[in-house]
Formats: C-alpha cells, structure tokens, sequence
C-alpha cells in the first residue's frame, strides 16, 4: 500500500508540474501573439512600416508622425523599420516571394504600375470606395502615377519640382537686373556668359552649366513638356526633332567651355559646404526645390532668387521634372485594412504639413503644401521657396516608366553620354537610344 501511495503521489506531483509547464508555454505563446500583431479580445494589432530614412534629421520626424497616429487610437499600433535606401526595396521583393511582406512601405512614384503588374502591391480600389474624398488631396500629377489600368496601388507622399536660382548680388556686380532672371534659353546662355569670371585659362567663377544639378532629360522635358515618351500614344519618342533641338543646345554650350574646364571645375565641389552655387563659383544653378536648405545652411546670408525654368523660347511654357515617393501596401501584407487606416493619417493634412514643414519637402496633399508655404517656422525666402515650388508643380511632369519599356532609361544614357563626349551627333545618340528602346518594347511584347 505504501509503494502504491508513493507511486500515486508521484504521479500526483507530475501531473502538476506538466500542467505548470503547459502553461507557461501558453502564457510565452500568448505574449509572441501580442508582439507579432495578431489581434486578440482588445489587443492593439501591430503593423510594420519600412522606409529608409534612418538620418538623424528624417528618422525623428517620421517617428514622430507615428507616434502622434499611435497616440491617436487604441486599436492600431505602427512600428517603424528603417532600412537603407536601396535595401529596402531588395528586401521588400524577397519578402513579398517569401509570404511576409511589410505591412506599408514608402516606394519609388515612377515604378507603382511596374510593381503592379508584378503583383507585387495591392490594389487600392475597394478602399478608395470606402473612403471616395481621399484621392481630392493630392496633385492630380502625383495621384495618376499611382495608378495602374485605372485603380490605385499607392498614395502619394511627397514629390520634388526642378527650379532656378540665381545670386542677385553676382547679377548686379555683372551689370544685370538682379530681379529679372532669364526667362529663355537664349537669355540663359547670354546673362550666364556675363557672369563668367576668367583670369588666364582658369575660371574664377562660371554663369551657368546646363548639366548641373539637372541633365539632358530636363531640358528635353521643359522644350516639349514630353521628354522621351508619349504616354498617350504610349510609344518612345526620344529622336523627335524638339529633342534633338535641346540636346544641341546642351552640347553646343557644353562645347563653349570644354570638357577639361567642366571636368575640372567639378572636381573641386561635393556635397554640402562644396556645392559650386553656395562656394559663389556659379552665379546660376537649376536644381530640387529642398536645394534651398544648403543656401540656408551654408549660404551665409546669400542673396537670391528663384524662378521656373527658363522656357525653350518665349512662349513654349516653363515645364519642369519631378519625382517622389509613394506609400503602398505589399501584395500579402498581413493586416492591410490597418495599413490603410495609418496610410490614410500619413497622407492627411496634419502628417504631411509636419513633414513639410520640418523637411522643407515638397509633400504630395495639396492643402498640406499650400499650408507648409505660410508657415511661421520658414524664413521669408523659406516661404519664397517653398511658395515657388508649390506654384511650380502646376507644370511639373512626372515620369511614371513605361510598362511596356522597364528600365529604358538605362539604353539612353549611354547614348547622351557619348554626344556630350563628341563621340556622336545629337541626332546619332538620338537615333540610336530610340532604336533600342524600340527593340526592347518589341522584347517585352513577345
């Protein structure tokens, strides 16, 4: 009886400490539930947002922004990701083939249709139905080039416009009108070579170059506002004659001061402190709107103005390029009604104008925009800027890449490379990018 007893109390006892053990398995279950974002009687669902800006200037501000969203609801908890640009969209695909996509990721404007096709994002559709006013909020540019056959797979969240600015003291001291910037390409190239400061063989100071800080493929753009393709007829037209003009133009002044001068009055700036513009070496510089915050920081109380690009000719309208980035839901995203609701916040009035404000950035709602050009933390050439660059994006081209041309880009710059080296003709590097983007859409249509 008493080996009996022992033998049941031992049992006893280890029954007990299985149960123990089962439920401290349950109780680190349960807590791997919580923190993994699946919803439970109450629990906060958690969705994972990537992007790449880890700077010491973007990080705080987009944290911020999610904080105020997680502050502002009990039901959805946002984790920020920050991978390193470039990164984030390798690691993005693979995780999409995977099964385990982010739930929102900040992605490339020009690509939304191309991701599209793949199935690579989701698509917006049923939820713009839901909620009808949000498509009102953005630059209509910026709201189609998140569309593909006619139903979003993005929103919009910020953009960029390309502008002039021009040093009104350099102006003066040149016998110019410091306010009456050049209003044509032939006034560019003739205020731009009064400005030029030589001693000997050397340039002290040039005017104006017309690749720098944009290239040919914005001065295709302002001469046409068309650039390389037709949208429309959606086929290339890279070799059209106004192309063929503008990148004439580019070479032919390109030529006036020579590679071994251009080449060597680049090697001497960088980034930052070295920009040609801020170090007063260049009089005239096109370039992003945010350009702004180098002559804000580094300037030195730099008097200047800005201004729409210069038109081809008087009257053929002062285009300009931009980019941007979307915000959009990967295709299998675990919790994309969430994902809508903070994709919704991000792109409202109260996120974007922070965003605008704090990064001086062109952002995609239009009332954000207009409001961030007033606001009382800009200077007043802040607001000058800023004010510009809004005005500015009513004739701003966006350049969504071809569905039927991936990667197009990649054969023409070979071929503009090679005109402004002397190694072809305008027309010649025209001829050819045309005839090999031509052969690559045949390709994809195979």
């Amino acid at each position: 009886m008493k080996t009996v007893r022992k033998t049941l109390v031992s049992l006893l006892i280890l029954a007990i400490s299985f149960s123990l053990i089962l439920a401290g398995c349950s109780s680190k279950e349960s807590g791997a539930t919580k923190s993994s974002g699946n919803t439970k009687d109450g629990e906060k669902v958690v969705i994972d947002f990537w992007t790449f800006w880890g700077s010491e200037t973007r990080r705080p501000i987009i944290e911020k922004i999610i904080d105020d969203f997680n502050k502002s609801q009990d039901k959805i908890e946002v984790k920020h990701t920050y991978l390193p640009w470039g990164d984030v969209w390798t690691k993005n695909l693979a995780s999409i083939a995977a099964g385990n996509p982010a739930d929102l990721i900040i992605n490339d404007i020009n690509a939304v249709g191309h991701r599209a096709q793949n199935n690579q994002n989701t698509n917006l559709a049923k939820y713009l139905k839901q909620d009808p006013e949000v498509k009102d909020r953005f630059y209509p540019e910026l709201y189609n080039a998140s569309l593909y056959e006619g139903d979003p797979y993005a929103l919009p969240f910020n953009t960029d416009t390309r502008l002039m600015f021009w040093n009104k003291d350099m102006f003066e001291e040149a016998g110019l009108d410091p306010n009456t910037p050049p209003k044509t390409w032939a006034e560019l190239e003739e205020m731009g070579k009064k400005l030029d400061v030589k001693k000997g063989d050397k340039y002290e100071r040039i005017g104006y170059l017309p690749n720098q800080g944009i290239g040919a493929d914005v001065w295709m753009i302002n001469a046409d506002g068309k650039g390389y393709w037709d949208f429309d007829a959606k086929k290339a037209i890279i070799n059209d004659e106004t192309n063929v003009e503008a990148l004439t133009w580019m070479k032919n002044y390109y030529d006036y001061y020579g590679d071994k001068t251009i080449n060597s009055f680049k090697a001497e700036f960088g980034e930052q402190t070295a920009d040609p513009f801020v170090a007063g070496k260049l009089a005239i510089t096109t370039d992003n709107a945010n350009f702004y915050t180098k002559i804000r920081d580094y300037g030195e109380g730099m008097n200047f103005g800005v201004a729409p690009l210069p038109a081809m000719e008087e009257g053929s309208g002062n285009t300009s390029w931009g980019g941007g980035f979307v915000a959009e839901i990967p295709k299998g995203a675990k919790h994309p009604d969430e994902a809508w609701e903070f994709l919704k916040y991000l792109t409202d009035v109260q996120a974007q104008e922070y965003w605008a404000v704090k990064n001086f950035d062109i952002v995609a709602n239009k009332e954000a925009a207009e409001k961030a050009a007033g606001s009382a933390e800009f200077s007043e050439e802040g607001k000058m800027v800023y004010s510009g660059a809004t005005e500015n994006m009513k004739q701003t081209l966006l350049t969504p890449t071809p569905i039927e041309a991936p990667d197009y880009i990649n054969l023409i710059q070979p071929e503009l490379e090679a005109v402004l080296l002397g190694k072809k003709s305008p027309k010649e590097g025209l001829n050819a990018a045309q005839k090999a983007v031509e052969e690559l859409v045949k390709s994809n249509k195979k």
